[in-house]
């Protein structure tokens, strides 16, 4: 096993914390000049104490994308007190000379929810100054966000998670003023947008994409907030003019203007969906083409039908990443930016009144 460094303590502070990291690194580096901490990403996730182990083993999963200090706030009802366990490992075991071997810290915390309003002063000591911060909270605790905007310079949300589309829409606009927004509801269709993009892209079939007509988006129940980011991403990328969203009979319908038209969206839940996120597209043009997107096991199936009635069936293996691997994505993307979220959430924003 790579070596590793352990601490803890009960009733503790972060002045406490933050030199119990220093002696922990100091430890590693002497028993191996090739011990040299990660530096490229501060993590803090805010959650609550009964799932604190789920969220731990979620972060653990991320493979390469672990962020190099995470910190965990575990937050149990009635505390008064911190209690803090550190730990600082090794990525490699017994490195040989000449080679580096990265370091990483976690830090879990037990807080209660008084801490919550001014939990920037606890965690302020404990990043690691001059990397990119991210804050995550996916159980709510919005104050928490709030309160860490102040050393965040990213924020990871599932918009999924919020009651309703428009609540998560006017949160994602509200925290886009302070920081930059990572949704894993909008990197669950990734793949579902490669895929109509890619379809579109040879030059034979690129002009049927100013001739589309209709396009479906089918959904687990909570996730049509992903379905609607769908239909942002498309008006904002080909220019439509978005019409609102209205309820009928548990589905979300309207139109979007293009210029040789009107554009039908229908958002359909499917509570035969099990994971988050989409279950199906279907986008159909004017002249009669069909391409149609399914979650099925090991990856999409897809149909297309051309102008002349001709049908033709595949079958995209490996589309989906799981949840671990959303996750890692968006841990991913906290270094990078993508442009086309937010024209996709004002687009949205304006389908959603």
């Amino acid at each position: 096993m790579p070596d590793e460094g352990v601490w803890s303590a009960q009733d503790t502070t972060p002045a406490a914390i933050e030199a119990a990291l220093r002696e922990l690194l100091k430890e590693q580096h002497a028993k191996s000049e090739a011990y040299a901490p990660a530096r490229v990403l501060n993590m803090v996730a805010v959650v609550d104490r009964e799932w604190r182990g789920e969220i731990y083993n979620r972060l653990e999963g991320v493979g390469r994308y672990h962020a190099s200090r995470t910190i965990l706030c575990a937050v149990e009802p009635r505390r008064e007190t911190i209690d803090a366990w550190v730990t600082v490992s090794a990525t490699t075991e017994d490195p040989k000379p000449g080679e580096i071997a990265l370091t990483r810290e976690r830090v879990v915390l037990d807080i209660g929810p008084h801490h919550l309003p001014a939990i920037d002063s606890i965690v302020d000591p404990l990043v690691v100054s001059d990397v990119a911060t991210v804050c995550w909270a996916p159980h709510g605790h919005t104050e928490a966000v709030d309160a860490l905007l102040k050393l965040s310079q990213v924020v990871l949300i599932d918009s999924i998670m919020e009651p309703d589309p428009r609540s998560a829409v006017h949160r994602a606009r509200e925290l886009a003023k302070d920081a930059y927004v990572v949704d894993l509801a909008w990197l669950r269709s990734t793949p579902w947008r490669e895929r109509i993009a890619a379809t579109f892209d040879p030059a034979q079939w690129l002009e049927e994409l100013g001739r589309l007509s209709s396009v479906a988006v089918r959904h687990r129940p909570d996730s049509a907030m992903a379905g609607v980011l769908v239909f942002g991403w498309l008006a904002s990328r080909l220019g439509w003019e978005p019409g609102s969203l209205m309820q009928r009979n548990g589905e979300l319908f309207g139109r979007a203007s293009a210029r040789r038209g009107d554009v039908e969206l229908l958002l359909q839940p499917n509570p035969e969906q099990s994971a988050p996120g989409l279950s199906g597209i279907t986008v159909e043009t004017a002249s009669g083409v069909s391409i149609s997107l399914e979650r099925g096991p090991g990856g999409l199936s897809a149909k297309r039908r051309s102008r002349d009635g001709g049908e033709s069936s595949w079958t995209l293996l490996g589309a989906s990443r799981g949840e671990a691997g959303i996750l890692g994505e968006g841990i991913r993307q906290a270094l990078l930016r993508d442009t086309t979220y937010a024209p996709a959430l004002e687009c949205a924003a304006a389908m959603l009144g």
